[in-house]
């Protein structure tokens, strides 16, 4: 599915947020269960889990054999500074009826919004984003530029 469409949604007062069905239901499997993960700062992003993992598992294959033939001993401070990374990038959390996701801790504090404030929801094409409206906007301003080319490149 080609996930698109943007939305204001407020984290309510126990910091829950309620998705877009037409979004939720496409990255959480049949017991409601994703992937939630940093991107970068004031934003975070959902994934389903399945995906997820096959993305995760393929890039630390690659790594273990890059470790295992001996490819990464210069690069120790990378290896651990990617681990370290990995053990704090991503979380499953499972949603609640009608859609309604417990941000958690770490990950509300990352995207720098608490109760009560607003949100945007993105869809990324492959995954759905949760944005920091500043963030957002921010972005925006840097990237909608570049949108005609970029559309071009991908599609040509």
């Amino acid at each position: 599915m080609f996930l698109t469409g943007e939305f204001q949604r407020t984290i309510d007062d126990r910091n829950r947020l309620m998705l877009p069905a037409e979004l939720a239901s496409v990255v959480s499997d049949e017991n409601g269960d994703l992937i939630i993960a940093k991107e970068r700062a004031g934003c975070l992003s959902l994934w389903k889990q399945a995906e997820w993992q096959q993305r995760l598992d393929s890039g630390i294959a690659l790594l273990r054999q890059k470790i295992d033939s001996g490819r990464m001993e210069q690069r120790w401070g990378e290896v651990q500074r990617l681990g370290r990374l990995l053990s704090t990038r991503h979380q499953t959390v499972r949603l609640s009826n009608r859609s309604r996701l417990l941000i958690p801790d770490g990950f509300r504090t990352f995207l720098g919004v608490g109760s009560g404030k607003e949100v945007v929801i993105v869809g990324a094409v492959i995954c759905v984003e949760i944005w920091n409206p500043e963030a957002w906007n921010s972005v925006l301003r840097e990237e909608m530029p570049d949108f005609g080319e970029l559309f071009k490149q991908l599609t040509q």
